[in-house]
C-alpha cells in the first residue's frame, strides 16, 4: 500500500484535460484501444489522411518493445527494467513479457499521464514486482532521484533502460541526446539502453517526404509533438554504448520473429530502434 499512497500524493488531484490530446491516449488509439477520447482519435485520423497505414507505426514500436524485452530477459541476465513512458495497458506489457521468462524480474514504469496513473495504481495491486512512478521521463535528475525508482531498482546492478516511442515527443528544451547522456552516465556498467524513435530517412526522398508530412500533422495536432529525426540524431541517443547487432535499424527489422510474408507498410520505413550496452 505504500506505493499506492505515494502515487496518490504525487498525482493528486488527477485532472483530465480533454481539450488537449494525450501522447499515451493517442498511442492507445493507434493500437485500437478504448482508453482514449475524441480529441485523441482526431490526431490518429489526421495522420491517417497522409499515411493510411499510420497504425503500423505504433504496432512496429510495440512489437519492438516485446522483442527487446524478450532479448533482455532471455539472453542477458539483466533482471531490472526501467520503462519510461509506459503508456496504457495493451497485450504484452514489459512486466508480462519479462516475468514470463524470468519471474524474478522487477519492472518500474514511469509515466505522468493521469489516465496512465490510474491504470498504474490498479497494476500495483496485482503484481508485487511491478511498480509505478509519476516522474518526468525527460528530466533525468527528477527521475533518478525518484523514491519509487530508488526503492525498487539497485543501481549497483545492470538495468534495462527503455525510452521507446518517447523521445520524439520531446520537442522543446534540451536536446534528446543530452538527456540520454545524463541517463546513461547514471546507469551501472552492463546496463542495456533501448530507444525507438520516429525516423526521417534523409537519403530516400519518398520516405523522407512521408516522414515530414506525418511530422507536420503531429506537431500541429492537439498533441503538439512528434518529431521525425535523422539517423545521426537518433544514433547520438546511444552515447558511449556498444550497440547490439544490428545497431539502429527499422523497428520491424530488429530481430523479427520470422520471415516477412506480407508487404512492409510504407510507414515502417519511418520508425527505427536499437539497443546499446554500457561497457
Amino acid at each position: 500500500m505504500t506505493e499506492v499512497s505515494h502515487l496518490q500524493e504525487s498525482a493528486t488531484p488527477i485532472h483530465l484535460d480533454t481539450s488537449k490530446a494525450s501522447v499515451a491516449r493517442v498511442y492507445d488509439a493507434f493500437l485500437g484501444g478504448k482508453d482514449n477520447y475524441e480529441i485523441d482519435r482526431q490526431v490518429f485520423e489526421d495522420v491517417k489522411r497522409v499515411a493510411p497505414e499510420a497504425a503500423d507505426l505504433a504496432w512496429d514500436n510495440r512489437e519492438f518493445l516485446i522483442r527487446v524485452t524478450r532479448f533482455v530477459a532471455g539472453q542477458t541476465g539483466v533482471r531490472q527494467f526501467l520503462d519510461c513512458g509506459s503508456g496504457l495497458p495493451t497485450a504484452e506489457n514489459t512486466h508480462q513479457v519479462a516475468q514470463r521468462i524470468a519471474p524474478e524480474s522487477t519492472v518500474v514504469y514511469v509515466d505522468n499521464d493521469p489516465v496512465v496513473l490510474a491504470h498504474g495504481r490498479a497494476l500495483l495491486e496485482e503484481n508485487e514486482q511491478t511498480h509505478f512512478s509519476a516522474a518526468d521521463i525527460f528530466d533525468p535528475r527528477e527521475l533518478l532521484s525518484d523514491p519509487v525508482v530508488n526503492r525498487h531498482l539497485d543501481f549497483s546492478e545492470p538495468i534495462a533502460f527503455f525510452q521507446l516511442g518517447t523521445l520524439h515527443h520531446h520537442v522543446e528544451g534540451a536536446d534528446p541526446a543530452e538527456i540520454m547522456e545524463e541517463f546513461v552516465r547514471a546507469l551501472p556498467s552492463g546496463s542495456l539502453v533501448a530507444v525507438s524513435h520516429f525516423f526521417d530517412p534523409e537519403d530516400d526522398g519518398y520516405y523522407s517526404d512521408l516522414a515530414r508530412r506525418m511530422e507536420q500533422v503531429f506537431l500541429h495536432s492537439p498533441m503538439g509533438s512528434g518529431a521525425f529525426r535523422t539517423r545521426a540524431q537518433i544514433e547520438a541517443m546511444f552515447p558511449g554504448l556498444e550497440m547490439i547487432d544490428p545497431g539502429v535499424v527499422l523497428c520491424c527489422e530488429w530481430w523479427p520473429d520470422g520471415p516477412r510474408l506480407r508487404k512492409q507498410p510504407e510507414v515502417s520505413n519511418c520508425i527505427v530502434g536499437g539497443v546499446g550496452r554500457k561497457p
